[in-house]
């Protein structure tokens, strides 16, 4: 059934026809119908891009994919100096999807990352390529606007432009009326505003990638068109580890020892050659390109995000695209060079009203052409970089979710450094492959519904606290439905459900994924779980602000239970597992055992790869709990979102330094139930006959102890700054230990506590969140965690050298608390940092303190003039911050305000007692 079209467009659409039309030749051509192809040149000029009759027999690298990615990586390889590489294309560049691409370049997203990248993309197409190359990339610098229709989504772009100001990127919010001045052709009667960048454009596909190529082969690289990847060898090394060998084609064999995914839609094809999971799925994307409009020429490209649509200036026209609630899957993925699929009406019409609202004469204007290809998907919108686990050597660069014009300068470059050097130079954990738990990246039904989810709300507004619907409840821990039924309100990480926090409104339970009601499935109805997280979906405090706050009040005066059980949970044993964990790990591994360390993993520059705790332990009777295993082992347990890239980690480092020793994986095997609060001792010693006082039980220690009659390992730790003990319990023990916790701590005002709480409770404390606060290209010594790392030991360490270099010419950035007392709204991330009136970083995670009755903030701050950064220096500045637009007189923290000489993890809660009797008294 058609859906509703405005009168005038009901002429314009396309009925039968072919599945797809193959373009027979390069040049532009146009007709007076609407018939499919690209509204610009798609051939390229690269005099050096032969087809030689031969392939090289060794190289350093080869690159499969001659598309935006495949050209970048190649240019930015050669920067480094790695001119022994190859490019493969199977039929000519650009004949995947790059050369059908809208071509659009916008400067701001909702991720400092993102905004990096971009940045670096534009650098390059706008400043540096035709000057290299003399070849002109086609960049056309006529700015962007971001619709807003309502106050929140105004409030999403101002927080965009508050962060844009730390790289420089200019931007402006505008009123309806100054909108309609830039854009006159805009209806503005349903508009709250608007964000302009005038530095977004847009860029011409086959320009680019000649000019990439050209730059690369002058360098040395070559660039082999019509030549097919038949296989790829791999082979295992001593250690049984499976490392690339070379690439078999359809004109030789290549040697190599690395090989770089780069095939779009295609990528999962050459990932199944040598057993890598390639999590994506192709759809078809479609735009249309208008008659001539008069008066639309150098207008700003739109974004209309509440109608889910684009509008590019397209010469005198307007390219129209968007994306829609039931895209069109492609499966399977055949050859598909420089072919286009005919528009499916049905599926794009959504987009036409949306069109004509914000630009009217849309109505009356014919269609010059449709453009429909294929794209490729992700399960969170995101592409797919980075080493491959399961094949040394193999790296992914694929799966752009149609951004990969925009994405693909920046992100060529940070996949070449990562290529030669071994990590990227940005922060990249959102791109890289390591991302995603090993059993998730081959579940055919996850790729597709959170793909669907994700391409359907990329236009939607990005919220703090934003949770997925699809694919939910596939890894439910032994304790899912005790929480379920006290209220819990699920978020969920790497597949596992983990508690946000409890509503006192009962159950709310997640449903089967419904696509939103699209493809004839009926949407679910009523569905509570759904409208729970409407509540959340704000830039202001939530509905539950206050049930947040008790749970954590809870925490401070009394006690809490944490179910923490999707962290990973590991064990590293072998003959050498302590030289293993010597060198891994910055803390002293050689303790003693029951002893407990928090602990980073550093790559070469220093940058923190995770944090985690570790515990040395002897061999135990079997079993998750106690496994056997010769000689001394190690217990780690790792952060649930990140277990993944931690445990890929630590691998990588086992493998390149060639020790004898594994990793075992019981994250599912056992839960993790924290006990936290000053009422923790009285309520677990009731249970217990193992001493737990400090002179028994440290801080820092763990011990294997029965616990309302069942065996479990208890580790006197926090992740919110107060007494407690973390219970690690077999699976069938997780639920009577719960229940026994619970019944004893109703006698101490126990409360059950999620993450959100969790999230407040360590930031007011002080505590680092790997990939919010502390990054892989943080050191610890940034990041105020020198603490953690051993040198005043001469043990070596990965990333050792960095950190003592670093060390001695003196730190350039420094992790920094903020915290607020203004009447507003919360600090939530991205904000900016002045400094005496000067821009020095941003916010990288923020939170509202209940305890403190403060917004609370971290980010790191840099010199403009790239000197030193000192606690002097911190201490002499007047600070505000920069929230939405508004500035707030802020306040800078060397010393914590909370708990700083750290009394209450140590249990002495005896200053707190005495703060109490004196209010009571009201001395």
């Amino acid at each position: 059934m058609l859906r509703k079209l405005p009168l005038g467009w009901l002429t314009l659409v396309i009925q039968g026809g072919p599945k797809y039309i193959k373009r027979t030749h390069h040049a532009r051509t146009m007709c007076s119908g609407p018939t499919p192809g690209v509204p610009y040149e798609t051939s390229l000029q690269d005099e050096e891009a032969v087809e030689p009759k031969s392939v090289p027999s060794h190289v350093d690298a080869v690159i499969i994919g001659g598309g935006s990615l495949g050209c970048s990586t190649l240019y930015h390889l050669t920067k480094l100096g790695m001119t022994n590489v190859v490019l493969l294309e199977k039929d000519q560049l650009t004949a995947g999807t790059t050369w059908h691409t809208a071509g659009l370049v916008w400067n701001l997203r909702p991720s400092d990352t993102e905004i990096e990248l971009l940045s670096s993309t534009r650098h390059l197409i706008s400043e540096v390529l035709e000057a290299e190359t003399g070849v002109n990339p086609g960049w056309i610098n006529n700015g962007g606007l971001f619709i807003a229709n309502n106050k929140e989504r105004l409030d999403e772009y101002k927080r965009m432009a508050t962060v844009a100001k730390v790289f420089g990127i200019e931007s402006h919010v505008l009123t309806p009326e100054e909108s309609k001045k830039l854009y006159p052709l805009m209806n503005i009667d349903d508009l709250y505003g608007t964000l302009y960048s005038p530095a977004d454009g847009t860029i011409d596909p086959a320009g680019v990638c000649t000019a990439l190529t050209r730059g690369a082969t002058r360098a040395g690289a070559k660039v082999v068109t019509n030549c097919r990847v038949k296989d790829i060898k791999v082979a295992e090394d001593g250690m049984g580890v499976k490392r690339v060998q070379a690439v078999e084609t359809s004109i030789g064999t290549i040697n190599t020892p690395i090989v770089i995914n780069c095939a779009g839609v295609w990528a999962r094809t050459i990932g199944e050659k040598v057993g890598v999971n390639t999590p994506l799925c192709a759809k078809k994307h479609a735009y249309i390109v208008t008659e001539r409009i008069e008066g639309v020429q150098n207008l700003p490209n739109i974004r209309d995000h509440d109608a889910s649509v684009y509008l590019k200036l397209q010469g005198d026209a307007l390219a129209i695209g968007g994306y829609e609630p039931d895209p069109i899957f492609w499966k399977p993925v055949p050859d598909f060079a420089f072919s286009l699929f005919e528009l499916d009406w049905d599926v794009f019409a959504v987009h036409i009203e949306g069109a004509i609202n914000r630009v009217p004469v849309i109505e009356t204007t014919g269609i010059k052409s449709t453009v429909c290809g294929p794209e490729s998907f992700t399960p969170d919108h995101k592409p797919l970089m980075g080493e491959a686990p399961e094949v040394r050597g193999y790296f992914l660069g694929c799966a752009f979710n149609s951004s990969g014009m925009m994405l693909g300068g920046g992100c060529g470059k940070e996949l070449a450094h990562w290529v030669y050097h071994g990590r990227p130079e940005l922060d990249m954990y959102g791109f890289d492959i390591r991302r995603f738990a090993r059993f998730l990246t081959n579940n055919s039904g996850w790729i597709k519904e959170r793909s669907h989810e994700a391409y359907t709300k990329n236009y939607a507004m990005v919220f703090p606290h934003d949770e997925p619907l699809a694919s939910r409840g596939m890894i439910k821990d032994a304790l899912h439905e005790e929480l379920e039924a006290a209220g819990c309100i699920y978020q969920e990480r790497q597949g596992f459900e983990r508690p946000g926090w409890f509503s006192p409104n009962g159950p709310a339970p997640v449903l089967k994924y419904d696509y939103y009601g699209s493809y004839g499935i009926e949407k679910n109805a009523n569905y509570e779980y759904e409208q729970r997280l409407m509540d959340d979906y704000t830039f202001d405090f939530p509905r539950h602000h206050d049930i947040i706050g008790n749970e954590c009040l809870a925490t401070r005066n009394n006690a809490a239970a944490f179910n923490m059980s999707y962290f990973g949970k590991f064990y590293l044993v072998g003959p050498d597992a302590q030289k293993a964990a010597d060198w891994i790990f910055t803390n002293d591994m050689t303790k003693a055992d029951g002893t407990t360390s928090y602990t980073c993993m550093l790559n070469q520059f220093g940058g923190v790869e995770s944090d985690l705790t570790v515990s040395p332990i002897q061999p135990g009777a079997g079993g998750p709990l106690e496994p056997t295993f010769e000689g001394r082992g190690f217990y780690v347990a790792a952060g649930g979102g990140n277990s993944q890239h931690s445990l890929t980690h630590i691998n990588t480092a086992i493998q390149d330094q060639k020790f004898d020793c594994r990793m075992l994986d019981h994250s599912t095997d056992l839960c993790m139930l924290s006990v936290q609060g000053p009422k923790s001792r009285d309520i677990l010693q009731a249970l217990t006959n193992t001493d737990l006082s400090n002179e028994n039980f440290p801080f820092s220690t763990h011990q294997i102890i029965t616990l309302a009659g069942h065996t479990l390992r208890a580790l006197r730790l926090t992740f919110v700054g107060e007494l407690g003990w973390e219970l690690h319990i077999p699976n069938e023990s997780a639920v009577p230990v719960y229940k026994a916790v619970m019944q004893e701590g109703a006698k101490h005002g126990i409360v059950n506590a999620g993450y959100r709480a969790i999230e407040s409770l360590s930031m007011e404390k002080g505590y680092r969140h790997w990939h919010a606060d502390l990054r892989s290209n943080d050191t610890p010594l940034e990041a105020g965690l020198a603490f953690t790392c051993k040198l005043k030991k001469s043990t070596p360490f990965l990333g050792r050298e960095a950190i003592e270099k670093q060390k001695a010419d003196g730190i350039r950035k420094k992790i920094v608390c903020f915290t607020t007392d203004q009447p507003h709204g919360p600090i939530l991330g991205l904000e900016t940092i002045y400094r005496n009136g000067e821009i020095v970083g941003f916010i990288r995670r923020g939170a509202y303190c209940f305890d403190l009755q403060r917004n609370m903030g971290y980010g790191y701050i840099q010199r403009a003039d790239g000197g030193k950064v000192t606690n002097a220096y911190v201490k002499e500045g007047e600070y505000q911050i920069d929230r939405m637009g508004e500035l707030y007189p802020a306040m800078a923290h060397v010393k914590l305000p909370f708990d700083p000489e750290n009394k209450r993890v140590k249990g002495d809660y005896s200053d707190v007692l005495a703060d109490k009797v004196k209010e009571e008294l009201h001395v």
